[in-house]
């Protein structure tokens, strides 16, 4: 398999030539022991968005199976070539191969990458130096200029909004986008709970944005190695700081996948 260059999106990786399953792992060891070796491993070959370890089923014989995924399909079949039939961190070989996946419209469903997994992607092909964040707007967007709770128009209820607008910039590359997000909440509970929730939503509004700035975000990487930033822009980018004065522009913006969700049944493409 050989790569000119490959584009890495800050979205949850979905293909089959990014997630690998290993089986063959003896009971010999703990799970948190397998699955911290298998990390440690598979995380020389690139950067892991997920790794899950699982016993194996009643009708199997003892030990456990695992399923590592890719943000690269490069460096998916690099770790696969390497690591199949060898026993890494037991004695007995291990089967480490390709995914193949049943039908499933959850598992096509493209979905942004949570912040904090955006955050070590990025740092990951571009150092922690490689890229900032800015907020350029953070603001009560609920309708009223004291910022007082509003009536949310379906359930009827008192409901409170942020809307936040983060900038990106990729200083080693010219290069520079904005993100949008919005959170919104409608409360039932005490004046208490008002207060609480109060807080969080700025935050919430402001990871949303840093989502949707991320997700316009392409990362090029090169056969040799180096990394080219580009980002998917539309009109609404191009607007100047002063411009987004008292304005704040309404996206939906989809959160990321938890990181404890189970990926779908897989099937081995042997």
């Amino acid at each position: 398999m050989n790569y000119d260059a490959e584009v890495i999106e800050f979205r949850v990786p979905t293909e089959n030539n990014k997630t690998l399953f290993i089986c063959g792992i003896l009971p010999t060891f703990s799970e948190a022991y397998i699955y911290e070796s298998l990390w440690n491993i598979f995380s020389e070959f690139g950067a892991l968005y997920w790794l899950k370890v699982a016993p194996n089923a009643t009708v199997a014989l003892p030990g456990f199976y695992a399923i590592v995924k890719f943000y690269s399909a490069v460096q998916a079949f690099r770790a696969q070539k390497a690591t199949h039939a060898k026993g890494l961190f037991q004695k007995s070989p291990l089967k480490v191969q390709l995914c193949t996946r049943r039908s499933s419209t959850r598992f096509h469903d493209v979905k942004l990458l949570s912040v904090s997994k955006c955050q070590e992607l990025a740092s990951y092909y571009l150092g922690f130096n490689g890229w900032t964040s800015q907020v350029i707007t953070l603001k009560n967007i609920s309708g009223s200029d004291a910022g007082e709770l509003q009536v949310n128009a379906d359930s009827q209820k008192p409901a409170l909004k942020y809307g936040c607008v983060v900038g990106l910039n990729f200083p080693h590359h010219g290069v520079a986008c904005r993100g949008v997000g919005i959170a919104e909440e409608v409360f039932e509970g005490s004046p208490e709970e008002v207060a609480m929730k109060r807080g969080l939503l700025p935050k919430r509004a402001r990871d949303r944005a840093m989502m949707d700035a991320f997700g316009k975000v392409l990362l090029v990487v090169l056969g040799n190695g180096k990394v080219v930033v580009d980002c998917k822009l539309d009109a609404d980018d191009i607007t100047s700081d002063g411009d987004l004065e008292g304005m704040i522009k309404v996206n939906d913006v989809s959160w990321g996948m938890d990181e404890d969700e189970d990926f779908p049944d897989f099937t081995l493409n042997f």
